[in-house]
C-alpha cells in the first residue's frame, strides 16, 4: 500500500478549526468558494465529496465563448477574468491540438456514460451528457474536415489556430508550420473517443466513430510525410512549403524547422508511437526511432532535505506537464513504469514540503498585471531543477494542475494538494480553479484555461488509457507496445530507490498578502 506521509520527517496534517463542507444535494450546486470548507483529513478520509464539488465548478468553464465555440465545436485556449468579480472578460480566441486533446478525452468519458464526466458537463441533467459530447464531436469533425479542404498542406494535422468563426485558420505565427507534440496528444485522444463511440449500442455514435476513423486513417498516411525526416529523426515543428498545396503536390515541401527534433521521453513520445505503429515505416526506421530517443531516457536520484534517494526519470524541467503521456496510453500496464512514475510523485510532493512551497510546479501562465489585466507571460521552465536537464528555472509560481500526475496515483493526496493551492486568495472563480498563484501570495493569474484545469479533470476521470488499451488490442498493437516499453525502460532503470517513501502532504499555506477573493465566487 502506498504511504501518504513521509514518517521520517513527520510532516503533519494541517487540520485547523475549519467548518464542515457545505454539502449540496446530489446533483445540486455547492458553494463557489468550497475549497476552504474542507480539511485535509476530510479529503484523505473520503475524497469523493470534494471531487464532486471540483467537477461541478470546473464544469462551469465548459461553456460557449469561455472555453469553446459551440458553433464549430472547437476549443479556445482560455479566458481572462475581471480582477474584481472573476467573471469572463476577453477570451483567447486561439487554441492548439493539445487543448483539443483535453476536450476530446473528456468527451470520450462522457460518451461511455461516466457519472463524473456527466457531473462536469451537465450536472442538472446528467443523462444528457453523452449526447452533448457526441454532438460537439460531430461539429468538431466537420470543422477539421473543412480545415483540411482549405489547407491540405497540413495533412490533416492542426497548427495553432484561431477558432472564433465557423472555420478555423492558422494563427499568424503558425502559417506554413505545424507541431508534432500537440498533434501526438490529439491523435491518441481521438483514438480513445473512437473506441468510446464504437462500443456504444447507439447507431449514431457508431456512425460518428466510422467518420472519425476515416480522419484517423488519413493521418496515418500523412504522418511520416509531414513529420519524419528519416534516420529516426522526427521534426518537432515542420515547415510546410505552402499550406494551400495538397500533400502530394509536386510543388509541396516539408522540412524540420531548424535543428528541433522530437526525441523526448515525455509527452512528445505520443507522436513517436503513432509513427511507430501507423506511419508505414520500415522495420529499420521503427528501430532507429528508439535508438535516437535513448540518450534522453536517463535515471537520476532526488535527494534533498533528508528525503531520498528516490529514483526518477530525469525531467526536462520536471514540470508536471511532462507526465501527460500516461493519461493517454496504458504505460502503467508495465509495472516498472508505474513504480517509476509513482516515485516521480514522491519526489514532486516531498520537494515542495522540503522547500516549504505550498504547491507544485508545472509550465503555466504567469500572474496577471493588475494595471492592464493582461497575463505577464508564460512560464515554461517550472519544475524541480535538481532532477532536470534544464536547471535554470522559475520556481515562484504554482498551479493547481500540477497535481494531475499525483491524482493518477492517489486521488486523495492529489486533491489535498489541489485544495492547498485553491485555498489561496482568488484561486477559485465562477469557472472553477484559477490558473496560478505566486508562492508568496502577492499575485495570481486571473485566467482560466484547458491546460490548468482539464488536465486535473481528466486525471480524476482516470485518463483515457483504458479506452486506448481496448482499441490497441483490437488493432493488435498492444503486446508490442508493452514489449517495447519494457525494453526501453528496463534497459535504464534496474534498481528503483525510494519506493518505501510516502507521498508528502502540504505543510505550508499560500500566504494572505491582501488579495481579495472574487466577488462572484463566495
Amino acid at each position: 500500500m502506498l504511504l501518504r506521509i513521509l514518517p521520517a520527517l513527520s510532516f503533519a496534517l494541517i487540520v485547523g478549526a475549519v467548518p464542515n463542507p457545505q454539502q449540496a444535494k446530489p446533483g445540486g450546486q455547492p458553494k463557489c468558494r468550497f475549497s476552504p470548507c474542507y480539511t485535509q483529513a476530510q479529503i484523505l478520509n473520503d475524497p469523493n465529496p470534494f471531487i464532486s464539488d471540483v467537477l461541478y465548478w470546473e464544469g462551469r468553464f465548459h461553456q460557449n465563448n469561455v472555453s469553446y465555440n459551440s458553433y464549430n465545436g472547437m476549443s479556445y485556449d482560455g479566458t481572462l477574468l475581471d480582477e474584481s468579480t472573476g467573471l469572463a472578460t476577453a477570451k483567447h480566441p486561439f487554441s492548439a491540438a493539445s487543448k483539443e486533446a483535453l476536450q476530446i478525452m473528456l468527451y470520450a468519458h462522457a460518451m461511455v456514460g461516466s457519472p463524473q464526466a456527466a457531473r462536469f458537463l451537465s450536472p442538472d441533467n446528467t443523462g444528457a451528457a453523452p449526447d452533448m459530447a457526441m454532438n460537439i464531436m460531430a461539429l468538431k469533425l466537420k470543422t477539421y474536415l473543412r480545415f483540411n479542404e482549405t489547407y491540405p498542406g497540413f495533412g490533416g494535422f492542426l497548427p495553432w489556430f484561431t477558432g472564433d468563426s465557423m472555420d478555423i485558420q492558422p494563427t499568424w505565427d503558425w502559417v506554413n508550420r505545424v507541431p508534432a507534440l500537440d498533434n501526438g496528444e490529439l491523435i491518441w485522444a481521438v483514438y480513445s473517443a473512437i473506441q468510446a463511440m464504437e462500443t456504444s449500442s447507439n447507431r449514431k455514435y457508431q456512425n460518428l466513430a466510422r467518420q472519425w476513423q476515416a480522419w484517423l486513417d488519413y493521418i496515418k498516411l500523412t504522418a511520416a510525410k509531414v513529420f519524419y525526416a528519416g534516420n529516426g529523426v522526427v521534426c518537432a515543428v515542420t515547415d510546410i512549403g505552402d499550406q494551400s498545396f495538397p500533400i502530394n503536390d509536386p510543388r509541396q515541401t516539408y522540412k524540420c524547422e531548424g535543428s528541433g527534433t522530437l526525441n523526448d521521453p515525455y509527452e512528445g513520445e505520443l507522436f513517436t508511437w503513432w509513427l511507430y505503429f501507423f506511419g508505414g515505416l520500415s522495420r529499420k526506421d521503427k528501430d532507429v526511432l528508439w535508438k535516437v530517443k535513448r540518450p534522453q531516457l536517463v535515471s537520476v536520484e532526488y535527494k534533498m532535505g533528508g528525503v531520498g534517494p528516490i529514483t526518477v526519470q530525469k525531467g526536462f524541467w520536471f514540470s508536471a506537464h511532462e507526465q501527460w503521456k500516461v493519461m493517454e496510453i496504458p504505460y502503467y500496464d508495465v509495472d516498472l513504469v508505474k513504480r517509476l512514475f509513482t516515485n516521480a510523485e514522491r519526489a514532486r510532493t516531498c520537494n515542495s514540503v522540503v522547500t516549504k512551497v505550498p504547491g507544485m510546479f508545472a509550465s503555466v501562465n504567469n500572474s496577471t498585471d493588475p494595471t492592464t489585466g493582461q497575463i505577464i507571460g508564460y512560464i515554461s521552465n517550472a519544475g524541480i531543477p535538481s532532477i532536470a536537464n534544464q536547471t535554470v528555472q522559475e520556481v515562484d509560481v504554482i498551479t493547481p494542475y500540477s497535481v494531475f500526475p499525483v491524482v493518477l496515483i492517489d486521488n486523495a493526496v492529489g486533491m489535498v494538494w489541489w485544495k492547498n493551492m485553491a485555498d489561496g486568495k482568488k484561486m477559485q472563480n465562477p469557472y472553477g480553479s484559477s490558473e496560478s498563484t505566486r508562492v508568496d501570495g502577492t499575485a495570481m493569474s486571473s485566467f482560466v484555461s484547458w491546460d490548468s484545469k482539464i488536465t486535473t479533470v481528466n486525471a480524476i476521470l482516470g485518463g483515457v488509457s483504458d479506452l486506448v488499451r481496448q482499441k490497441m488490442k483490437t488493432d493488435s498493437i498492444y503486446n508490442e507496445f508493452i514489449s517495447v516499453t519494457q525494453r526501453e525502460y528496463g534497459a535504464v532503470f534496474k534498481n528503483l530507490k525510494g519506493e518505501n517513501i510516502g507521498l508528502c502532504l502540504p505543510s505550508k499555506k499560500v500566504p494572505d498578502r491582501g488579495l481579495v477573493d472574487y466577488t462572484q465566487c463566495q
